[in-house]
C-alpha cells in the first residue's frame, strides 16, 4: 500500500477552493492501492491531521509518506514553495517542480517565458509596487519607471482598446480579476487588483470563445494533450463564482473550432508546459478571437482545480483517463 499525504486548504485566497478539490481527489483514490492521510494547512499556516489535531513535527510527519499530492492553489502552494519543501527533505510530490510552479504562478514571467517561446498572447501593460500615489511601470525591454495612476489609465488607453481585463499577477481561479469597460472602471480594478498583489497586469480583452486543453506528462516520458474544450461561463466572464459556485457554467467537449485551431492549441499547450519545464500536470488557457479566428495564449495553471465540475479532470476523461486512472498515473510519475 501506498502512503499518500493529500495536502489541502493553504493560506492563500484559494483555501476553499483547494478543500473541494482534494475532497474529489481522496474520493477518487483507490482504497485498495493507496493509504490517505489528509493533511489541512490553516489560513495561517498552521497544519493539522484531517481529525484536526495538530502536527508538531511536520518534517518528519511528511517524511512518512511515500508521495505528497499537494491539491493547493495559490500562494504558498502552488507558487513553488511548498515544492521547495519537499525537495528538501527529498519526498516525492505530484506536479511541476519549483521553476514551474513559482513562474506559473506568475503572471508576469509567463508571459516573457511564453513571448520567447513564440506563443501568441495579448497585448498588456504591467505595473507594480503601488504606493497609493505613483506605481512603477514596467516596460517591454524591463526598463521601469514611476508614474501616477492616471498616466497608466492615459498609457492604457494609447496601448489597448476596452475592454481591458485587470489581473493581479499572482493570484489564481481569478480572485481580484475585474473587466474594465472605461477609465472608471479600469481606476477601481487597478485598485482592486493591487489589494492581492503588488504587480498587477491589464490586457487587452479578446472576444471570442474560452478555451482550455490539458497536459499530462514530462519531457522525459512525453507530454500528452488532450482535446479542447469549451468554457460557457454564466457570467461575463469566468469570475471565480462561474468556476466553482454557478451550476450554470458549462464545458463542452471538444469546442466548437475548427480542426485546425484544435491543433494549434494543442501545439501551443504542450509548448507552454515544456518552456516551463512542466511534470504532471497542467491546465493551458486559451482565447479563440471571434472573426479572426486567432489563438491566444490566456494563462496556464500548475495545479488546477479538481473538483466535480472542474475542466482538467473531465478533459483527461473525454481523454481516455477516468477520474481514478488519472489519479494512478500522476502518483505513478511523481514517484518515477
Amino acid at each position: 500500500m501506498i502512503k499518500v499525504g493529500v495536502i489541502l486548504g493553504g493560506m492563500s485566497t484559494e483555501n476553499k477552493v483547494s478543500v473541494k478539490s482534494a475532497k474529489s481527489v481522496m474520493n477518487y483514490l483507490d482504497k485498495n492501492k493507496y493509504i490517505i492521510f489528509p493533511t489541512y494547512i490553516d489560513k495561517n499556516g498552521d497544519w493539522f491531521e484531517y481529525n484536526r489535531k495538530k502536527i508538531k513535527n511536520i518534517i518528519e510527519y511528511l517524511k512518512n509518506m511515500d508521495v505528497i499530492f499537494p491539491v493547493l492553489h495559490g500562494l504558498y502552494g502552488e507558487d513553488g514553495t511548498i515544492q521547495g519543501m519537499l525537495e528538501l527533505i527529498k519526498v516525492p510530490y505530484v506536479g511541476c517542480g519549483i521553476i514551474a510552479s513559482s513562474t506559473g504562478m506568475d503572471k508576469t514571467y509567463t508571459k516573457i517565458i511564453f513571448e520567447k517561446a513564440k506563443i501568441n498572447q495579448a497585448k498588456h501593460i504591467y505595473i507594480k509596487d503601488y504606493d497609493g500615489d505613483k506605481a512603477t511601470l514596467v516596460e517591454a525591454d524591463l526598463e521601469e519607471k514611476k508614474i501616477s495612476l492616471d498616466e497608466v489609465i492615459k498609457l492604457a488607453n494609447e496601448k489597448l482598446i476596452f475592454p481591458l481585463f485587470i489581473k493581479p499577477s499572482r493570484s489564481g481561479s481569478s480572485v481580484g480579476v475585474n473587466k474594465a469597460e472605461n477609465n472608471e472602471d479600469l481606476k477601481n480594478a487597478i485598485l482592486e487588483a493591487f489589494k492581492y498583489d503588488s504587480k498587477v497586469l491589464i490586457e487587452q480583452g479578446i472576444k471570442g470563445k474560452e478555451v482550455e486543453c490539458a497536459v499530462l506528462g514530462n519531457s522525459r516520458i512525453g507530454v500528452e494533450a488532450s482535446r479542447v474544450g469549451e468554457i460557457l461561463s454564466a457570467e461575463d466572464f469566468y469570475t471565480f463564482d462561474a468556476k466553482y459556485e454557478n451550476q450554470n457554467s458549462k464545458t463542452v467537449i471538444p469546442a466548437s473550432i475548427t480542426d485546425e485551431q484544435q491543433e494549434k492549441i494543442r501545439e501551443y499547450a504542450k509548448k507552454a508546459f515544456k518552456a516551463l519545464d512542466g511534470n504532471g500536470l497542467s491546465r493551458v488557457d486559451f482565447f479563440v478571437e471571434e472573426g479572426t479566428g486567432k489563438v491566444y495564449l490566456n494563462e496556464i495553471n500548475t495545479m488546477p482545480g479538481f473538483t466535480n465540475i472542474s475542466m482538467y479532470p473531465k478533459l483527461m476523461e473525454d481523454f481516455g483517463y477516468s477520474y481514478g486512472s488519472l489519479l494512478d498515473k500522476l502518483i505513478e510519475i511523481a514517484q518515477s
